[in-house]
């Protein structure tokens, strides 16, 4: 998607400080952390939302629970905790139609996240 802004940052049209990628996958920083960490991790493919995820797609979530976890150890979250969020449409919180991870950590969260 040409306007899509996480597309852009996929292909390097947009500068971001990225911390992971591979084939399939990239991470990179929030430009406007909720978290002393706060990592994106989004699938390079457009994918609007995880109820647009078909079978085809299904091998990305492993990868990113994994990838979630290699970089929970090497921010150095991994011990004290983290959190994973995957918002889904509107009512959800999902602000970019691109479906995108939240890695979060460094600071202790309340529940319910409101």
């Amino acid at each position: 998607m040409q306007d899509c802004v996480f597309c852009l940052i996929s292909n390097k049209k947009i500068p971001s400080e990225i911390v992971y990628e591979d084939d399939e996958l990239i991470a990179f920083k929030d430009n406007n952390p909720e978290a002393p960490v706060h990592i994106l991790i989004i699938p390079k493919k457009h994918i609007p939302s995880l109820m647009e995820l078909n079978d085809c797609d299904m091998h990305l979530m492993p990868k990113i629970f994994d990838t979630a976890r290699k970089l929970a150890r090497e921010f150095k979250i991994d011990k004290s905790g983290f959190r994973l969020v995957c918002n889904c449409g509107k009512d959800g919180g999902q602000s970019v139609g691109h479906m995108h991870f939240h890695l979060l950590g460094g600071r202790a969260f309340k529940w319910p996240p409101g």
